[in-house]
């Protein structure tokens, strides 16, 4: 990087208003270059073909920084602490594009803005990211409606994989997590169906008799009742 080449500046990545104080995500195509020593990377702006910006990098990142390497795409965590843009974490990115989008989308569940959960809520439905199942389960709790909805679906979309995951809250001390776990399942239908019985096998008290009732909707009843 050199000394004499002011950074470009950093565009502004926010709601209006301000800046996030808990934060933004930062997805770059490429990182050019890495400095160990003064801790720092400059980085390729996805949007914005050519230019690229200097940031620094928290202690914390450190770790990270050593792993990235120059060519390398990125999802940055990035903060501002004393006027400066600071990265606190760093997700090296895949190659393919649909890994990417997940990635990203991961990183944004826990952005303060909820539009912003919604959109990566759906994402993940859309390419039914089975490795995401425990986020958007927990996304059934959001507190903006939308949010909530959103998971619902998109767990709907993905399928058997989300059924271990959301056959817990058929006990749950919340009603609405209770509806959406029995609807979830069975609109997933057949392919929830082995998953179940799986559980039924150790399930006892209320659980049991809730997966009874949800196979029993469904169509279907253990061979040994």
């Amino acid at each position: 990087m050199a000394a004499e080449q002011a950074p470009t500046r950093l565009i502004q990545i926010g709601p209006k208003g301000g800046t996030k104080k808990e934060g933004f995500n930062l997805v770059t195509e490429k990182v050019v270059a890495v400095d160990i020593d003064a801790k720092q990377i400059e980085v390729e702006l996805l949007a914005y073909e050519g230019k690229t910006v200097v940031l620094d990098v928290a202690e914390e990142a450190l770790e990270s920084l050593r792993k990235i390497k120059p060519g390398d795409g990125a999802t940055l965590r990035v903060v501002e602490e004393d006027g400066k843009r600071v990265v606190k974490q760093f997700r090296i990115r895949a190659k393919d594009p649909n890994v990417v989008k997940v990635d990203a989308a991961l990183l944004d569940l826990k952005d303060s803005h909820w539009l912003n959960r919604k959109y990566a809520v759906e994402v993940l439905g859309e390419l039914r990211a089975a490795h995401a199942v425990k986020e958007l389960v927990a996304c059934l709790s959001d507190e903006v409606g939308d949010v909530r909805q959103r998971a619902y679906e998109a767990l709907i979309k993905i399928g058997a994989p989300s059924v271990p995951e959301v056959i817990p809250l058929l006990v749950s001390d919340e009603d609405e997590l209770r509806q959406f776990a029995t609807e979830i399942l069975r609109k997933i239908g057949k392919p929830a169906v082995e998953p179940l019985a799986m559980a039924l096998a150790n399930a006892q008290g209320p659980l049991r008799t809730r997966i009874l009732k949800v196979l029993d909707r469904m169509g279907y009843k253990p061979k040994d009742m």
